[in-house]
């Protein structure tokens, strides 16, 4: 089977699509304001594409290695009903997360960028790195997106799971006038 074949294979089965923050969600770049308090870049095609997944059936989830009161207000915005926060063993927090939810790791797209995110990238279905990410999680990933981290790839990575899903053009439609 082509590496294009078994990404759309895997890209079917997705039911959760988890998602890091830094590096993947945004640009990685830490800043913060006069006040010390900490700021963060998120692109609104990303929103925009998460929104229409979770539309299309898929639930998201972010799992991230810091805490930030900035992230509990993006996820907020978008109505991602769960966020795990300070966590740096992700694959604890994702197993704790399917403890009251029923799912089989093989239905879990995740995009990662970075070493914390290797254990969980090796034990799902569908492990998905930005081109921006560490080598080696570079190396794990069954795809790699064209868009950096916080420059658009988890909308591009929303679009692919749903023209693999077949759900694509129908959350498509309201936007051409088609509904």
């Amino acid at each position: 089977m082509t590496s294009e074949k078994k990404l759309t294979q895997a890209l079917k089965k997705v039911r959760w699509l988890v998602l890091d923050v830094d590096g993947v969600l945004t640009d990685g770049k830490l800043s913060f304001d006069s006040s010390g308090n900490e700021l963060k870049s998120f692109n609104t095609l990303d929103g925009h594409g998460i929104k229409m997944l979770q539309k299309s059936g898929v639930r998201v989830v972010i799992i991230t290695g810091r805490r930030s009161t900035v992230v509990e207000r993006r996820a907020h915005e978008l109505g991602i009903e769960k966020l795990i926060q300070g966590r740096e063993d992700k694959f604890s927090a994702l197993q704790e997360l399917f403890t009251d939810e029923p799912c089989c790791l093989e239905n879990i797209a995740y995009m990662g960028d970075d070493y914390p995110d290797l254990l969980v990238m090796t034990r799902i279905g569908c492990p998905i790195s930005v081109p921006n990410a560490a080598p080696p999680v570079r190396e794990r990933a069954l795809w790699i997106t064209q868009a950096r981290g916080g420059e658009g790839a988890v909308r591009e990575v929303c679009d692919r799971i749903m023209q693999a899903q077949g759900t694509f053009d129908a959350a498509l439609a309201p936007y051409l006038g088609e509904e």
